[in-house]
Formats: C-alpha cells, sequence, structure tokens
C-alpha cells in the first residue's frame, strides 16, 4: 500500500521490523517496549552527521525514559501516540467528556454548517447524507465509554493491559481518531468564530486559518482533516489544534532538533496550568513514537 507521507527509507525500515516480528504482532498499532538506547542503536548506526544527531536525542530522553514503544506509521501516528498516552495515565473523565451535550455535537454543528456532510469517514466514503451525524455520534460515545472505563482502572499493569488490548482493536481504534478528529474541527470552529467576534485566540489560530488551504474550517476540513490517516498525518500547526481539542498538553522531544531550543516542543507553548501532560518523540516531526517508564530520580 503506497504511504504519500513517510519517505521510502522510514517505510523500508518499518517493513524490516515487521518482517523480526511474528505474524501475530503484525496488527500491534502500539509494540511493546524496548530499551530506549538499544532501539536508538539498532535505528541509527551509522556516523553520518543525523545518526550522531539522533543518538545525542536519544541519550537525552533516556535521562527520562528507560523505554520506548514503537507506534504504526500509518498517518494517523500523531493521534494514535497522543490519544495512547492519554487513556495509559487518565484517571477521570475530563470535563468536557462529562458534558450533556457532547454526543449532540455533530447534530448541532450539522445544523448549522452543512458543509459538514462532506467529513469522509475511513473505509466509507459512499455514505448516504443523512448518515453521517449518526455515526459520528456512535464515534464520540465510543471515545467517552472507553476514556471512562480506563480511567477507572487503578491497577496500573491492568490499566497498560485494556489499552493494549483498545489498540488491537482495529474497528474501535480507527473510529476513535474520527472523534479526535471531528473534535479538532469543533475547536476549530469555535476558534475562528471567536476571533470574527473579535475575541483573544491563541496565536496558533492564526496561523492554522493563514494557510491557503485551510483559510476557514470548511478548506481545514476539506483539506487537511479528511486527508488525516489517508494521504497525511498531523501537521505541526495541527497539534496545536489537537492539544486545545483534548485540553492536554503535548510535550514532543524533537530528536533532529537536539541541542537547539526546539529540542522539546511544548503544545501549546503556554499550556494551561491544570491540563495533564503526555509525552511523544519524534525524529521528523512526521513520525511519533511513545516514551515510557519514566526514570525515578527524575520523576519529582
Amino acid at each position: 500500500e503506497e504511504d504519500m507521507y513517510r519517505d521510502a527509507e522510514e517505510i523500508e525500515r518499518e517493513k524490516i521490523l515487521l518482517s523480526e516480528t511474528s505474524s501475530s504482532e503484525h496488527k500491534l498499532s502500539v509494540a511493546p517496549e524496548i530499551d530506549i538506547i538499544e532501539y536508538c542503536r539498532r535505528e541509527w548506526r551509522g556516523n553520518t552527521p543525523v545518526a550522531k544527531r539522533m543518538r545525542k536525542g536519544y541519550e537525552a530522553v533516556a535521562h527520562r525514559f528507560a523505554s520506548i514503544r514503537r507506534v504504526r506509521g500509518d498517518n494517523y501516528c500523531a493521534l494514535r501516540a497522543t490519544l495512547f498516552q492519554a487513556l495509559s495515565q487518565a484517571t477521570q473523565l475530563p470535563s468536557w467528556l462529562q458534558s450533556e451535550d457532547f454526543t449532540m455535537l455533530p447534530e448541532n454543528l450539522l445544523s448549522k454548517y452543512d458543509w459538514i456532510k462532506q467529513w469522509q469517514l475511513k473505509e466509507k466514503l459512499g455514505r448516504k447524507m443523512g448518515e453521517i451525524s449518526d455515526e459520528i455520534k456512535e464515534c464520540l460515545i465510543l471515545l467517552r465509554k472507553k476514556w471512562k472505563t480506563i480511567s477507572e482502572i487503578e491497577d496500573p499493569i491492568e490499566k497498560q493491559d485494556a489499552c493494549d488490548k483498545l489498540f488491537k482493536n482495529e474497528e474501535e481504534e480507527y473510529s476513535l481518531y474520527e472523534a479526535l478528529k471531528f473534535l479538532m474541527l469543533n475547536t476549530a470552529i469555535r476558534l475562528y468564530n471567536d476571533d470574527k467576534n473579535g475575541r483573544r485566540v491563541p496565536v496558533f489560530s492564526w496561523l492554522l486559518f493563514a494557510r491557503d488551504t485551510s483559510s476557514n474550517p470548511c478548506q481545514l476540513m476539506q483539506n487537511h482533516l479528511n486527508h488525516i490517516g489517508n494521504s497525511g498525518g498531523l501537521e505541526q500547526v495541527e497539534m496545536f489544534l489537537l492539544a486545545y481539542a483534548l485540553q492536554y498538553t503535548i510535550q514532543v522531544y524533537r530528536l533532529y532538533k537536539y541541542s537547539t531550543d526546539e529540542f522539546i516542543t511544548l503544545y501549546p507553548n503556554d499550556p494551561e496550568e491544570d491540563w495533564p501532560v503526555v509525552t511523544l518523540i519524534t525524529e521528523d516531526d512526521r513520525h511519533y513514537n511513545i516514551p515510557v517508564r519514566m526514570c525515578q530520580e527524575t520523576m519529582l
């Protein structure tokens, strides 16, 4: 299957990794953890400047995290890594998921914006016009149900097992991504309207709608959100949008930015104090993996 987002070298590396695993592991969305330094040595063996910088970056991350879990790179990886981390450390249902209006979101938005009928659900491009609201509603209900169930598990091992099980169920997993994408659209509409009405909006919102391909929420949906998971992943400015939609701070170790001020980047860069934090790793701002097992000496 052709991948329009990742480069040929990364796709080839993943094929090699897959060939090394048993067939039962091929559908794992989040691979089992591996020592982070061991993973780095396996991936970056050369002496090129890029390889040396990556090794330095991984060594810096290893001061805080002992292991890494590789995330399947099918252009959903930013959503997958963020949601997996959020669920694996969830202890309560976020307030926005508790809202009575939450599951009415598709119906309410479609009553105001007819163009949302052009929303493209994964592998369901030929649906009838009236179905989109119900299908997205089901995705949102599933998101709330899974988040509630996992957040109520107190034992950390059981919680991790529940997350692993969820991310092996392709149908449910991709339904959750549709829910996240729709929440991103809802957030974009709110920010766009706030700006038009003279309310204060975060800087990334101006950047989001300054692009020729997303000057308004309709274009954002048609040219970006509809393509996530198919021909594209999340761009930098859309990482901010995801963070605002979830009300989470997304902290990313950007390894190719090692030794610069952008090595550790926060989305948003001025987060709310009460927002939980999830941590990801990227080598190129396209594919994201998950660091796990925070080292004891840095936990405080």
